[in-house]
């Protein structure tokens, strides 16, 4: 279920399964209920989803990659957009996920939720919304910087001196 990456091993053989993986459905339940508490700006053409703060934990932990996916399919499930947002919204956070595990630092950790929602679901919410790309794609861009570096590189600063040997 969790992919394996190469600073991850080490700490994956200190922490049993049921840990991880009870991280992951606590990140993803999470997810869901910020998107939820936040309804009136997590979803549409203008949003700033606050539970996208959560999407650089997997800079810190792989397991949050499942969470985050689980959890943005459940809320995008709620939010009334329908599969396509379901399917598409879902799959971006996913990718974002997986290339934000990758960065070399939190700072830049914060990039792929920010592009790749952007261009993502900017772009399906323009023909949803008929809504030109390019405002939606700069809309949700700049909610993606609000609540990835306003909220998401804060949050993972505490939760990495938190969690230190947890992490990275």
């Amino acid at each position: 279920m969790f992919l394996n990456f190469p600073g991850d091993k080490e700490r994956m053989k200190k922490e049993s399964y049921p840990k991880r993986l009870v991280r992951a459905a606590l990140i993803g339940g999470a997810y869901v209920a910020l998107a939820m508490i936040f309804a009136p700006i997590s979803f549409g053409p203008v949003q700033v989803r606050v539970a996208e703060a959560l999407t650089l934990l997997p800079w810190l932990w792989v397991e949050a990659i499942p969470g985050l996916f689980i959890g943005c399919i459940i809320a995008n499930f709620l939010g009334g957009f329908g599969i396509i947002d379901v399917v598409f919204g879902s799959a971006a956070t996913l990718a974002a996920a997986i290339l934000t595990s990758r960065m070399p630092n939190r700072y830049l950790a914060a990039l792929p939720p920010v592009a790749v929602n952007a261009l993502v679901v900017g772009g399906y919410l323009s023909v949803l919304l008929e809504v030109p790309l390019f405002l939606t794609v700069i809309y949700v861009g700049v909610g993606q910087v609000a609540a990835c570096c306003g909220l998401g590189i804060p949050l993972l600063s505490i939760v990495e001196r938190r969690f230190r040997d947890g992490g990275r």
